[in-house]
């Protein structure tokens, strides 16, 4: 009996991403040629979203949604999720749109995907490295995920970090309209709740890499902000 194939949705959370996106869609197509993309954009004042529509306007894989000003990563990430749901995707990827998560990983993360419910591309297991992040970058970022492993009771090694694979059946399993997080935290609150629904989870490794345009949108002040909604959501639990 023949299987079908999955079928596989990667998204793109944007803001002011109209420099990055002409070069990374292409290099997601050659790694994913059969997947469809969707794009996330707050109103990008750059014209990201504009420019995305004109792309689906002659290429049926793409899809956007528009909203209508910076409404946070973490409700853009469970719109997407919904997409997904909603569109009856087997797989959903999550990677950032600045090329700091190459898109030559994204088969390798399909692969890992037979064998768990979240497939996270990480820095920190054997093999996986970061480039191009000076010391006070990585330094947060390994505290941020130290903080989460603590707090949350997780036992992955890079929480913080939103290049992953999900299985949408297992994502359909959580209400995501309680999320808490608004902004960057939202990644560890996704392991959180999928980890308590009975998720599965790997790593698999991969190099990070700098951006190539435009401007990092994660600062100390909002890691700050992320650990205290990553306490009250313990808490709560």
């Amino acid at each position: 009996m023949e299987t079908r194939s999955p079928r596989v949705l990667v998204m793109l959370c944007t803001y002011n991403e109209r420099e990055n996106l002409p070069l990374l869609i292409p290099e997601i197509f050659k790694s994913v040629p059969d997947a469809d993309l969707l794009v996330i954009d707050d109103n990008s004042p750059d014209g990201t979203g504009k420019f995305v529509d004109e792309l689906a306007a002659v290429d049926s894989r793409i899809h956007a949604i528009h909203r209508p000003g910076k409404l946070g990563l973490g409700t853009a990430t469970t719109a997407g999720f919904q997409f997904a749901i909603d569109h009856q995707y087997d797989l959903l990827i999550n990677l950032d749109a600045d090329f700091s998560h190459p898109p030559r990983y994204l088969p390798q993360l399909l692969a890992a995907a037979d064998q768990a419910d979240v497939v996270i591309a990480s820095r920190y297991v054997p093999g996986g490295k970061m480039e191009g992040a000076g010391a006070a970058r990585q330094l947060m970022s390994r505290s941020l995920n130290l903080y989460a492993r603590t707090v949350l009771g997780l036992t992955t090694l890079d929480n913080s970090g939103s290049f992953r694979c999900y299985r949408v059946s297992r994502l359909k399993q959580v209400d995501w309209s309680t999320a808490r997080a608004t902004g960057y935290a939202i990644e560890e609150e996704i392991l959180f709740r999928l980890k308590r629904s009975g998720a599965t989870l790997t790593e698999v490794p991969f190099t990070y890499e700098e951006r190539r345009h435009g401007q990092t949108k994660l600062h100390w002040k909002e890691a700050v902000s992320a650990g205290w909604v990553l306490l009250k959501l313990r808490l709560s639990s």
